[in-house]
């Protein structure tokens, strides 16, 4: 016969209170994979060589908007590359006018100062006076700026 027979066959059958955490454990360990593989992709990418600095680390924003100028003198607000030009315009539309975002500026050591400089003066006509400029970690006792082994970015104000 299939199934079986109840000696009591009106009463309830017992109440299971014990949790079943085999779901959760499933879930929270998707949730470990998707966050692992989108960590690396919400830094910027874009390849620049930094000169080394002394200055005191500075807190980070949770959301940093950085203007990397290259070596060949190419800009790229985030990772998106834009032309010396729409520099103002593109900056407004992402801080949505908001002049008082304080701009993360990375600039290859390979770039003139007076390229550099224009970048600078292209900033401060669109109205952002709160520029950061970023740099590498000096190692302790190298004068001539090598990064430390695993030493982060750093912003000197």
């Amino acid at each position: 016969m299939a199934g079986g027979i109840r000696r009591d066959a009106g009463a309830l059958p017992e109440e299971n209170s014990e949790i079943n955490i085999v779901p959760f454990i499933d879930i929270m360990l998707v949730l470990l994979i998707i966050f692992m593989v989108a960590a690396p992709l919400a830094t910027v990418d874009v390849d620049v060589d930094l000169p080394a600095s002394t200055a005191k680390p500075q807190d980070r924003p949770d959301e940093p908007l950085y203007l990397t100028l290259q070596e060949d003198l190419t800009l790229h607000v985030g990772e998106d590359p834009v032309a010396r030009e729409g520099l103002g315009e593109a900056i407004n539309a992402l801080t949505q006018g908001d002049r008082e975002t304080r701009i993360f500026l990375r600039a290859d050591r390979g770039v003139e100062y007076g390229e550099f400089m224009g970048v600078m003066n292209i900033l401060r006509d669109a109205g952002y006076l709160k520029i950061a400029l970023v740099g590498l970690e000096q190692a302790q006792g190298s004068p001539d700026g090598e990064k430390a082994d695993g030493a982060p970015d750093k912003v000197a104000q």
